[in-house]
Parts: C-alpha cells; sequence; structure tokens
C-alpha cells in the first residue's frame, strides 16, 4: 500500500455479501472487459481510503472473484476471475452482463 493509496488486493475473497455492489457497478465507468477481467473507475475512490476498504470488503464476499485490487490513488478497480466460476452466480452473471454491454469501446 503505497502513500495516499488504498492500493488493496486479494487472492483468496470470502468476508461478507452486499448487495450493495450491483449498485456499484451501475455507477462506474467500465473503461476494460474481457471475459474474466474487468476494470471500473470511480472518481470518488481518489484519495478516499474509507470508501475502498469498503468497495473491497463489498467484493470480497464473492469466493468466484480471484482477485480484486482497488486504487484510492487513481480511482481503479481491477477485477479477476474464471468465468466458468462465476457463471455458478447467477447476481455476478446479472453483473457480468451489464458490464458487457456497457463497456467504453473507444
Amino acid at each position: 500500500m503505497g502513500a495516499g493509496d488504498c492500493a488493496l488486493g486479494s487472492t483468496i475473497l470470502n468476508i461478507w455479501y452486499s448487495p450493495k455492489i450491483d449498485y456499484f457497478i451501475r455507477t462506474v465507468h467500465i473503461t476494460s472487459f474481457i471475459p474474466g477481467r474487468v476494470r471500473l473507475h470511480d472518481s470518488a475512490l481518489v484519495g478516499n481510503t474509507r470508501r475502498g476498504r469498503l468497495l473491497f470488503e463489498q467484493l470480497a464476499v464473492f469466493p468466484e472473484l480471484d482477485e480484486v485490487h482497488i486504487s484510492c490513488l487513481t480511482g481503479s478497480v481491477l477485477i479477476r476471475y474464471r468465468p466458468d466460476k462465476l457463471h455458478r452466480n447467477a447476481l455476478l452473471v446479472r453483473i457480468e452482463n451489464y458490464i458487457e454491454k456497457h463497456v467504453d469501446r473507444r
């Protein structure tokens, strides 16, 4: 974790569940998507370590996600997962479908 950066990351995730993640996905800029890897940007994360930690806890509940990295320096959120594993969770499938349809394809 760098100075001023919440740079949170984990490879084993299983803390607690929050349906707020569905709302979060709909309020951020989806910068990159390929099955198994998603990058989001949330300007509200910049300099906000409390928000970064709360987001990490909300994402960490999903054992289907292999890695979550959050940078409060840049507002970047990187999520890595195995698609076959993720597709066992109906909520995550719905979120993945939303992300795929709304990714910025510049």
